[in-house]
């Protein structure tokens, strides 16, 4: 993988160029791509700038974020070779930031549940994860240092546990979505990928304009992490239980109190609600391209919007209002703790690429627009990954205790 951090580093003290540096990245690309499928178009001739905090620095992004030199085809046959007029909100601040987007990396359709042709970079024959399949194992793969995401149940954290990197879904609206395909306009959170927590903490911070994100390493002082294992959601697998506690231990020897914590029933409520939230949305958000070519649409997709024409109403508002008082509930959550630990995906990358694997332990924290990051564990077989979660704004901290449990990890 390449470390945007170190990659700065290189730029800032001479001894590679912008030019240099995009220029490996296609090296990259071309060495890895083929057997990956991780990209759906890369920029002919983009405008390399030598200036900027981002300057040399090659981007992926998901491709339903609108780019003017590059298509936006939704992972769809129905948008195949469109090109939309304006770039995309969070493209325009990267550009202006002196970054490169490279790649528009391959999303499953609609950034919905049918699987995309990625692969794992750790074994062809299982998923990496999706919707932001192609932008975590873009970033897994080495193919660029940044990616971008979107999560709307769990797109962002499971590929990233499934590929073994870094990424975070950050604040509800901290980054903006405007140029962004919209599935569910209550829950999308753009989200980013990196090879580290120092990767994507440096992105996050330039991207959102608010330094104080990139908190340096070692700064929180006896942080008290809740340990949760999400029961409601069903059990994870011995190897993410394995991993789990291994963070925890990890975590206790950086200075960390670790208690466990078994969430107020607020919360599980919220949790079996996401879906009615989500589907309802959608159901608006593509309601032309059901009505128009239902039959171009994945399976899983069809099925889903399908069962959404039902819904009502009120079954929203009601879901709607169980998440607000959720929403109350974990606030109280957060005055007894600086930071939750739970799992970031039910276990491994399942073998096989039919599906996308659950977000059944993402589905709670994105519809509560609190920040989350994902952070590899280390260890044989497969990647493995866990979620470190902090209160809504607090993006920072999430990111600063990942650096943490990360630091002791290595040790």
């Amino acid at each position: 993988m390449q470390s945007l951090v170190d990659l700065r580093t290189r730029l800032g003290a001479g001894t590679l160029d912008p030019h240099g540096a995009i220029a490996r990245a296609r090296e990259a690309i071309a060495a890895r791509e083929p057997g990956l499928g991780a990209l759906a178009h890369i920029a002919a001739d983009p405008a390399i700038v030598r200036d900027g905090p981002l300057a040399g620095i090659a981007v992926g992004l998901k491709d339903i974020i609108d780019t003017a030199d590059m298509p936006t085809e939704m992972g769809s046959a129905i948008y195949a070779g469109w090109r939309p007029k304006a770039d995309a909100a969070i493209v325009s601040r990267l550009r202006a930031l002196g970054a490169v987007p490279l790649a528009k990396t391959v999303t499953c359709p609609f950034a919905s549940r049918d699987p995309s042709a990625t692969v794992n970079p750790h074994a062809s024959g299982h998923t990496p994860g999706g919707s932001s399949s192609g932008s975590a194992a873009a970033v897994a793969a080495g193919l660029v240092p940044l990616a971008l995401g979107t999560q709307t149940a769990g797109s962002v954290i499971r590929p990233a546990a499934f590929c073994g990197v870094a990424a975070i879904k950050p604040s509800f609206r901290l980054l903006p979505t405007v140029g962004v395909k919209t599935f569910s306009w209550a829950l999308d959170t753009l989200g980013l990928f990196g090879a580290g927590i120092r990767d994507v903490a440096h992105a996050l911070a330039l991207l959102a304009d608010r330094p104080g994100i990139d908190l340096a390493e070692g700064g929180l002082a006896a942080p008290r992490i809740g340990l949760v294992r999400q029961d409601f959601a069903g059990p994870a697998d011995p190897d993410a239980v394995a991993a789990l506690d291994r963070a925890a231990r990890a975590a206790e020897a950086a200075g960390a109190t670790v208690t466990d914590l078994v969430l107020p029933g607020a919360l599980a409520e919220a949790w079996a609600v996401q879906a009615t939230i989500q589907a309802f949305e959608a159901r608006q958000a593509l309601a032309w391209e059901y009505a128009h070519h239902r039959d171009a649409l994945g399976p899983g997709l069809r099925a889903e919007l399908d069962g959404a024409q039902a819904l009502t109403a009120d079954a929203y508002d009601g879901a709607r209002r169980t998440a607000h008082r959720a929403r109350r509930v974990l606030k109280d959550v957060f005055s007894e703790f600086d930071a939750l630990l739970t799992f970031s995906a039910p276990g491994r990358a399942p073998a096989g690429l039919a599906g996308t694997g659950d977000p059944r332990f993402n589905r709670l924290w994105t519809l509560m627009g609190v920040p989350c990051v994902n952070l590899p564990v280390p260890g044989d077989g497969l990647p493995l990954g866990v979620q470190i979660i902090a209160r809504f704004g607090d993006d920072g901290r999430a990111l600063a205790m990942a650096r943490m449990i990360e630091g002791a990890l290595d040790e």
